[in-house]
């Protein structure tokens, strides 16, 4: 089920910080993509963290989206993220979503991204069918 990456940010927010790159693996497991300009660097010249954000609450949203079937629209209603370590411009970072459990009207999520072998963040998160 291996599906080849596709850009889905064309238009709205992500646009406007790159784009995002996904691909769905299995029923459940996600991935996604970006890679870090000039202008997502804080002044200490790594990711700013609200790039980081962004780009997890993009790509465990999508997947979310995608779970629930393709005439869904949902929200994130919570997202925990947890910093562990830095990245900086020209790195790709490939992010992880997995779909922890789905009712009726939420979406339960995990997610990760990483730069090579390097844990850049992980999170929690919440979506709610609209």
């Amino acid at each position: 089920m291996d599906e080849e990456f596709q850009m889905v940010s064309v238009t709205g927010f992500m646009k406007h910080n790159g784009g995002i790159e996904f691909r769905k693996i299995s029923q459940s497991d996600y991935q996604f993509r970006a890679t870090v300009q000039d202008y997502h660097l804080n002044p200490g010249g790594i990711t700013h963290g609200g790039f980081i954000m962004s780009l997890m609450d993009s790509g465990m949203g999508t997947a979310a989206h995608r779970a629930l079937g393709p005439d869904a629209r949902a929200a994130t209603i919570s997202l925990d993220v947890k910093f562990i370590s830095a990245s900086t411009t020209g790195n790709e970072l490939l992010g992880f979503s997995k779909v922890l459990k789905k009712t009726r009207s939420l979406v339960f999520m995990h997610g990760e991204i990483r730069c090579g072998n390097n844990l850049i963040a992980t999170a929690e998160g919440i979506w709610k069918l609209l």
